[in-house]
């Protein structure tokens, strides 16, 4: 487990023991620290188009727009007559999550979904597996006959990302391959509100029983939100689900307002807190925000310069670390919020995956947090049950850092770590 983002002081974080035996491939409950997964399996095939073309296929921009086999056969004959495809690369929001994680935090992480029983060269399934990390245990997966899904990423050249979806066999996944043994010895949860959208496949019951599993062992869950216009469809019951089970929720403003009617991230955030313990609210260029809950007596108050927004002084404690509220004798709520790292990189040609990013730093300065505990449970660092290793601040700033990183690279995944040490000036980022 490597240490999550950089710090000129640290705690003892034994990342440099020796281990005594080979590492296996495969996760084992009882002895590993590692992240779950549930996801539908797909594809991104990445292409640049304009507007014209998603009007021709009747492709509503900014969405994820599902399409049956046919015509998602045509649109790629069209993209691949036209030479606009760019490249293939593994993908799924909690795919993409939990690959950043392995890479960043150098460990396990365990992906629950369907697999293409019989693999051939140059389909979906090749290419998922060729583009994601070793560390990720597929060993739980589920055959399926046919193709796992082909989702077709279309960017225009205002950099907005509009998907076409072709579905296969990836909401196949059924109860059965949800192993409750990997789950409950999971330091989190994550998955994705996609799902819901398929009333009537067995994904939707697979991911309520791993929500269930993780609720009844007291694992951490992480949700992501998917997209505005999901949310606006299956708000209701999306909010039901949140209470009854998320305690992090990942999403961008269009999605929060769309949650929860209020058009400013601070407001916003702050009405979610209503339903779960910790908010990661992507808002683009006005940066990112972490909002949680602390205990009143462990509150710590910021050396940064104090902001105001919809919320008067709302980083006073974002040195604090977060905590489940129901954790806490006297509740707090916390805010912090990041301007992008650098600016944002000088061109942005592709959004894809930013938000995933963010998550999977999150996810492993709390998966960090249970490694340490687990290793050191006598540490200072464990004197109050917290959720993460890091303060708000701090994993605001590894998030945003993981952020950039991806949208440099023009790739939904990170096909490397973070840099040991930054260039130039921003070094300093760290030291801040």
């Amino acid at each position: 487990m490597k240490f999550p983002g950089q710090r000129k002081l640290k705690h003892y974080f034994p990342v440099s023991q020796p281990k005594p035996a080979l590492p296996k491939s495969e996760v084992r409950p009882d002895k590993d620290t590692y992240i779950v997964g549930l996801d539908e399996t797909i594809v991104d095939v990445v292409a640049n188009v304009s507007d014209q073309f998603l009007n021709t296929f009747n492709i509503q921009k900014g969405l994820s727009n599902l399409v049956d086999a046919d015509t998602a056969s045509a649109i790629y004959d069209e993209l691949t007559a036209q030479n606009s495809i760019s490249d293939h690369f593994a993908g799924g929001t909690i795919g993409n999550t939990i690959h950043n994680y392995s890479v960043l935090a150098d460990d396990k992480s365990v992906l629950l979904g369907v697999m293409s029983a019989n693999i051939t060269l140059g389909s979906p399934a090749y290419h998922y597996i060729c583009h994601t990390s070793s560390k990720v245990d597929m060993n739980h997966l589920q055959g399926v006959p046919g193709d796992i899904g082909h989702g077709i990423t279309l960017i225009t050249p205002d950099g907005e990302r509009t998907f076409a979806i072709a579905p296969g066999d990836m909401d196949e996944l059924n109860t059965e391959h949800i192993p409750e043994n990997i789950i409950a010895g999971a330091a989190a949860l994550v998955t994705c509100a996609y799902p819901l959208r398929h009333q009537g496949k067995p994904i939707k019951q697979a991911m309520l029983t791993a929500l269930q599993y993780a609720h009844q062992h007291h694992v951490p869950t992480a949700l992501t939100l998917g997209t505005k216009h999901l949310v606006e469809d299956n708000r209701e019951e999306l909010l039901e689900l949140i209470k009854n089970y998320v305690n992090v929720l990942a999403m961008n403003e269009l999605e929060a307002e769309a949650l929860t009617g209020l058009s400013d991230p601070l407001q916003a955030a702050s009405a979610i807190l209503d339903y779960v313990d910790l908010v990661l609210l992507t808002a683009g260029p006005d940066g990112m925000y972490l909002c949680g809950y602390t205990d009143d007596e462990l509150k710590r108050e910021t050396t940064h310069p104090i902001k105001s927004g919809s919320l008067a002084d709302f980083n006073r404690w974002e040195f604090s670390r977060p905590m489940l509220r129901e954790a806490c004798k006297h509740p707090v709520k916390v805010f912090s919020h990041i301007d992008p790292y650098m600016g944002g990189p000088d061109k942005i040609r592709n959004t894809n995956g930013a938000g995933d990013g963010a998550l999977s730093a999150l996810l492993h300065d709390i998966s960090a947090n249970h490694f340490h505990k687990e290793a050191i449970p006598n540490s200072s660092k464990h004197l109050a049950p917290f959720l993460a290793y890091s303060s708000f601040a701090q994993i605001c700033k590894y998030s945003n850092r993981v952020s950039y990183e991806i949208l440099a690279q023009n790739a939904s995944r990170l096909s490397r770590g973070l840099p040991e040490r930054e260039d130039s000036l921003e070094e300093a980022y760290w030291e801040r």
